[in-house]
């Protein structure tokens, strides 16, 4: 599974005793795969200033996930073809080991072997300035993301609009691609070619009278110049003063004149339009990717820190001064093991909170002075990570 539960307890005996309980019936029933989750000790500070500390982390993590969940949800669009190949794409560079920095880590590994990243986020920085460089990083993060994505939607957008001139039917279609010089009589004072869809039961009918449907039609001056499902594009010459009578004729027998004018410099101009689009998104497609790649793997480093900085605010503020937790992080095995799993936790840890452990039983129990629904409360410290971040 793509999920994870970081959970702390007390680090005093009892607490540790029930940890390893906690261990022990989650591997025998296996429930979840467990791993101590390190954290550094940081500078407390004020516990008024923890509780502040605390509410702005709530938002940053929010802020995090969607920013990586829309990161990824862009290397998906940008890779279009090659959506097989997304997810790896989507990694941690290093984290493992401090000689392993330079490797990519499969994200599922970054957060089971986490270490805080002690170059980019000191933990001697009071708590405030550690949390102020995560937010001042994924804010630029974002608004590079929307300015890089934005300049490339806008060129991915103009050029499906012009592919999509190119498809459809005979009526709708632009006919730059299919027509040439040759299929027109040009500069002429008196004559004019015009461009006619003929359905294709009707192809014999049109030759035999495309000749009569008004005076002065050149004969034998159609041709058949391209197809499509459900009719034929023919071309036909005649004197320009009979245009009116031979489109209404026309139309009376269900050929319709397609307005079409030659125009050599228009169609040389929406070619290159066209190539000219191909090859800035072929040049672009390269470095977004690769920016993609480098700053999805940064947001979601700081994502995971975030959660580690929670996990020690809330750990203070839960179990008192002096600091002394356990951080553990459980992957359930399945998702049907969810439930038993949350309620080994609840049974093992009941004793922390009596209160919370019985309003998990009893809905209707309400915990005084607590904001969070019932739901988002337990006995212990919880935060959930979500891996899944294309589901």
């Amino acid at each position: 599974m793509s999920e994870f539960w970081l959970i702390s307890a007390p680090g005093d005996k009892e607490n540790l005793q029930a940890l390893e309980k906690m261990n022990t019936v989650t591997s025998k029933s296996n429930l979840s795969y467990n791993t101590k989750f390190m954290i550094p000790d940081f500078k407390v500070g004020t516990l008024d200033s923890l509780v502040g500390l605390s509410d702005e982390l709530g938002k940053l993590d929010i802020f995090a996930e969607s920013l990586i969940k829309r990161m990824a949800q862009s290397v998906v669009e940008v890779m279009e073809d090659a959506k097989g190949k997304v997810q790896e794409n989507l990694l941690a560079n290093g984290g493992l080991k401090e000689k392993m920095k330079c490797l990519k880590t499969d994200l599922t590994s970054f957060v089971t072997h986490f270490e805080w990243d002690m170059a980019k986020y000191p933990a001697k920085q009071p708590l405030v300035s550690v949390a102020d460089t995560l937010a001042k990083q994924l804010a630029q993060i974002e608004m590079d993301l929307k300015s890089r994505t934005a300049a490339y939607n806008t060129l991915k957008t103009n050029l499906e609009n012009l592919e999509k001139k190119c498809t459809g039917n005979l009526f709708t279609r632009t006919l730059s691609d299919i027509v040439s010089k040759e299929d027109f009589v040009l500069d002429s004072e008196y004559l004019i070619t015009l461009l006619v869809i003929v359905p294709k039961p009707s192809y014999a009918q049109w030759q035999k009278t495309y000749e009569s449907l008004s005076d002065m039609v050149v004969p034998r001056s159609t041709k058949l110049i391209a197809e499509d499902n459900e009719g034929g594009l023919f071309t036909v010459t005649l004197f320009r003063k009979v245009i009116d009578d031979f489109k209404t004729k026309a139309k009376e027998n269900k050929f319709i004149v397609r307005e079409f004018y030659y125009d050599e410099k228009e169609i040389k101009r929406e070619r290159e339009e066209m190539t000219r689009l191909l090859s800035d998104k072929k040049q672009q497609y390269g470095p977004l990717l690769r920016w993609l790649k480098v700053n999805f793997s940064e947001a979601f480093i700081a994502w995971i820190h975030i959660k580690a900085l929670r996990v020690f605010v809330e750990s203070v503020l839960r179990y008192g001064l002096p600091v002394n937790f356990q951080a553990v992080l459980l992957q359930p095995h399945k998702k049907s093991s969810t439930k038993r799993l949350r309620e080994v936790l609840n049974s093992v840890f009941r004793h922390l909170d009596e209160v919370a452990a019985a309003s998990i039983l009893d809905a209707s129990v309400e915990i005084p002075g607590l904001q969070l629904s019932n739901q988002d409360y337990f006995p212990y410290v919880y935060f959930h990570i979500d891996l899944g971040l294309l589901d």
